[in-house]
């Protein structure tokens, strides 16, 4: 009896092993997330080519998706793998941040590495590595130091994102409206579009919503996806002005792909995926990173009151910046913001931006003396450097200009790139790009400075490990209603916002208008109530927050009182009810976790909406301080009246809010002392 086991045994081992050989090297890794709601699988085909599927509660997120690099001059690393050996470990720790919508963020997840080998000929190694959380998935790709891969010129990423059906998607097109991402988003099957920016949002057959990103772009290109099927897109990598997509040498990593994925909405817009993909903060002491609310000489002259060259209307004067410091202090804000400051802004400054100087003032500014007279309000000057995409005079400047406003006790900096391309040749989100802007903020650290970046490379969730990269623009903002051909931002546009741009990290898109009957030779308006403008602050997320309408039109205004009491920092937020195009209320809790503020936003339909306060703290009351729009507010025909009102609230309590067509409601909830 013995012996017939025996013989059994091998036997089966016999078929097992020839089953093996048969199936070449193809098996099977899976890995679950710690709530074991999401499954990542990996395996490589028959050609030894690496892929990848990725589940959440039982349905397709991801179907089998190719992955690998292509090369110039050398062997493309795609197919003809096989499995080294694998690690796997769970991480479960609980981080804090000195600014941003949550205070505390976990991070909890199962890592899988995939170490493979070439079978053959070179012998190159790559490992790919996935993280898997309840809430999605990154994967980046590491290439160690081997004698047969040194350095390397990445000609393609074959990446791809493989759904199970043809999906609707929230995106914006790659460089054929602009360079920084400062488009409408629109919704369309994915047989509409052709290559798209991340993040892009999907919205699956299987009642899922999915987010594809990346996190951690550190010294790499930006990848957009290009479709590729209905049902499929692929990584493509921005190029350089020559066609190499990357530059690199062994060892480098790869910045993390990212697919996010809730059955809400706010589940995705809630994730932190993005964030506890980066490294911890490189800057030891945070004491001087200080979020805050601003205002400035800015919408002037978007409205053409002001120009940024000099002549009789320069904006940026003496006088003139310290009437704005004198509001700022008047009004509990912390900075004022001055553009047009600096020598280079006469004449055409988009087509030549060398001329510009970030040390030299004009004669009617003088900086000594604002930033003294600032200093005395208890109010900071935030700096302005304008580059006009001209990259490398800016940081043959770079050391001399922050130095110097240190030494003038300038804290914060809003830097622009106002050109297709940078330095006449290189795209914003390529690997020159993430270069150039990674300077900046490492330098503005050096010398204590906050970092708001306008027409930048799209967000990654850098401010973790630099919190001194504070905001950035990156999308369609309040501009666009001073000038726009197309009559300015949607209603549409800011109730897609938070599911889509927002995902990226903070914009700077600059609220708070509370004059409509201004006059602009487009006809470019701002197309909400101003109900929606004080929501606003709450809607999108922002560590500078601006107050952006000219300082006059805030004189006299109750309403204003909403924008001083708002926050700009959150401990904690949560998504409520909401559709992305159509209506989002969002709900945060500030800093110091004492009052809740709620801002909720509606698109050009006026709808009523039925809100639980489930938020609050069990047992407490509060008092809800609500600005409503008014009885016949409509962002077309009427957009001014608000209604203040009070009453007494709990976590139990059911709020009714009504909202006009393209309107908002913001409501201040404090706790009722006993």
């Amino acid at each position: 009896m013995k012996n017939i086991n025996y013989r059994y045994c091998l036997i089966l081992f016999a078929l097992m092993s020839i089953y093996a050989c048969s199936s070449g090297t193809k098996k099977t890794y899976k890995i679950s997330s710690p709530g074991k709601i999401t499954e990542l699988i990996f395996e490589l085909t028959p050609a030894g080519q690496p892929q990848y599927s990725f589940f959440s509660d039982g349905k397709s997120v991801i179907e089998p998706s190719l992955m690998g690099f292509e090369f110039q001059e050398i062997k493309k690393m795609t197919e003809g793998f096989e499995v080294v050996s694998t690690e796997e470990k769970t991480s479960d720790e609980t981080w804090e941040q000195p600014w941003g919508e949550f205070k505390k963020v976990r991070d909890h997840h199962n890592e899988l590495i995939v170490h493979l080998k070439e079978s053959s000929g070179e012998e190159r190694l790559v490992d790919i590595i996935f993280r898997v959380f309840d809430d999605g998935v990154g994967f980046r790709y590491f290439f160690p130091k081997q004698p047969n891969l040194n350095k390397v010129k990445i000609s393609d990423e074959v990446t791809q994102f493989t759904f199970k059906s043809e999906n609707d998607v929230w995106w914006i097109p790659v460089h054929r409206e602009n360079s920084y991402y400062e488009s409408t988003y629109r919704k369309t099957a994915v047989s509409k579009t052709d290559t798209i920016n991340t993040p892009a949002t999907f919205e699956t057959k299987e009642k899922l919503f999915v987010a594809i990103h990346e996190a951690n772009l550190t010294d790499f290109a930006s990848m957009t996806l290009l479709k590729t099927t209905n049902k499929q897109y692929k990584s493509e990598l921005v190029p350089w002005a020559d066609g190499v997509k990357v530059y690199a040498e062994t060892p480098f990593t790869t910045p993390w792909r990212t697919i996010v994925v809730g059955k809400t909405p706010g589940e995705v817009a809630t994730s932190t995926i993005m964030l506890n993909l980066n490294d911890p903060s490189k800057i030891e002491d945070l004491s001087w990173i200080t979020p805050s609310k601003y205002i400035g000489i800015w919408w002037g002259m978007h409205l053409e009151k002001f120009t940024w060259g000099q002549g009789p209307k320069h904006g940026a004067t003496t006088k003139n910046t310290k009437e704005y410091i004198d509001f700022a202090a008047k009004n509990n804000f912390d900075g004022v913001l001055v553009e047009g400051w600096n020598e280079g802004w006469n004449g055409d400054w988009t087509a030549d931006g060398s001329a510009f100087s970030f040390v030299k003032a004009y004669p009617d500014f003088n900086l000594e003396e604002i930033t003294k007279y600032a200093a005395m309000k208890n109010v900071r000057l935030i700096g302005h450097h304008e580059t006009a995409g001209a990259t490398k005079n800016y940081e043959s400047q770079l050391e001399e200009a922050f130095k110097l406003y240190q030494k003038m006790g300038v804290n914060s900096v809003k830097t622009g790139y106002v050109n297709k391309f940078l330095d006449k040749k290189e795209w914003h989100d390529s690997q020159y790009g993430a270069r150039h802007y990674r300077k900046v903020i490492e330098t503005a650290a050096k010398y204590h400075i906050m970092i708001d970046n306008h027409e930048p490379m799209k967000g990654t969730g850098i401010q973790r490990t630099y919190p001194n990269f504070m905001s950035q623009e990156g999308g369609r903002g309040q501009e666009y209603n001073a000038w726009s051909a197309d009559g300015g931002n949607t209603p549409e546009h800011l109730t897609t916002l938070p599911f889509t741009r927002m995902l990226s990290g903070p914009f700077d898109y600059t609220p708070g208008n509370f004059n409509f009957d201004y006059k602009t030779p487009s006809g470019a308006r701002v197309q909400t109530t101003l109900a929606n403008q004080l929501a606003l602050y709450v809607i999108i997320f922002s560590p500078l927050q601006m107050a952006s309408d000219l300082t006059e039109n805030y004189v006299g205004k109750p309403e204003f009182q909403f924008i001083k009491d708002v926050p700009c920092t959150w401990s904690d937020t949560k998504v409520l009810d909401s559709k992305i195009g159509e209506y989002t209320t969002i709900t945060r809790k500030d800093w110091e976790e004492k009052n809740w503020y709620l801002g909720s936003i509606t698109n050009k339909e006026a709808r009523n909406l039925k809100v639980e306060l489930s938020f609050l703290d069990a047992g407490k009351v509060y008092e809800a301080e609500i600005y409503a729009d008014g009885a016949g507010a409509n962002y077309k025909i009427n957009p001014y009246p608000v209604t203040i009102s009070k009453q007494k609230v709990n976590s139990k309590t059911i709020l009714d809010i009504k909202l006009a067509a393209g309107g908002g409601t913001a409501i201040k909830f404090s706790p009722v002392k006993k």
